[in-house]
């Protein structure tokens, strides 16, 4: 998929419908859907255990919190890019509090353009989350064949009484003899002897 055909998901989290219809009018519905609501830090909680998002919005202050820790918790605990919208008078100390975790910040009262480029900054932080999504699963599954290789190798030495090298060896050299991979022949032997 090209990433301008992409759609993100937006949770919303502000107290005021008001912002919340505004924000969801000005943004193309094509690019950014669903967009989902909550009126309190302990709603969007709920919702965030449910479900993830790309974006995650916070208008502050909310009903139950200012919102900065519910920003940084969302920002380092999920693969959401989080902006977090404050007073304009204590934006300064707000984003020294936050940037360091991740967390875009604006400060209030804000323009339309100013929204729509922080929606590609976001748009580029999320993209980068996304990559290193990908490389967290591809190391997990090799540490995960490297776990199964060696136990098929502490199997073969056990029963067969292989040292480790010719144990390491008889796998590499079944999986190219068979043209599969050694994960595979580590699955038979396992199979086999257990």
């Amino acid at each position: 998929m090209r990433l301008r055909e992409r759609a993100y998901s937006i949770l919303i989290v502000s107290a005021t419908d008001h912002f919340t219809s505004a924000f969801a009018g000005m943004v193309p519905e094509t690019r950014y859907s669903p967009i989902h609501t909550a009126a309190s830090v302990s709603a969007a909680k709920r919702i965030l255990a449910e479900k993830t998002f790309d974006f995650v919005i916070i208008n502050a202050p909310l009903p139950d919190d200012i919102g900065t820790r519910f920003a940084i918790d969302t920002c380092t605990s999920k693969q959401s890019a989080v902006l977090l919208l404050v007073k304009s008078d204590i934006h300064a100390g707000i984003h020294d509090e936050v940037v360091e975790y991740g967390v875009f910040t604006l400060p209030k009262p804000t323009s339309k353009p100013t929204i729509i480029h922080a929606l590609s900054w976001m748009e580029s932080a999320r993209e980068r989350l996304r990559q290193f999504e990908k490389k967290s699963l591809s190391i997990q599954e090799k540490m995960a064949e490297i776990r199964l290789v060696n136990r098929a190798k502490w199997i073969l030495i056990s029963e067969l009484k292989m040292s480790e090298p010719d144990a390491h060896r008889y796998i590499e050299k079944q999986a190219m003899d068979c043209c599969v991979t050694k994960q595979t022949i580590a699955e038979d032997i396992i199979k086999t002897y257990t």
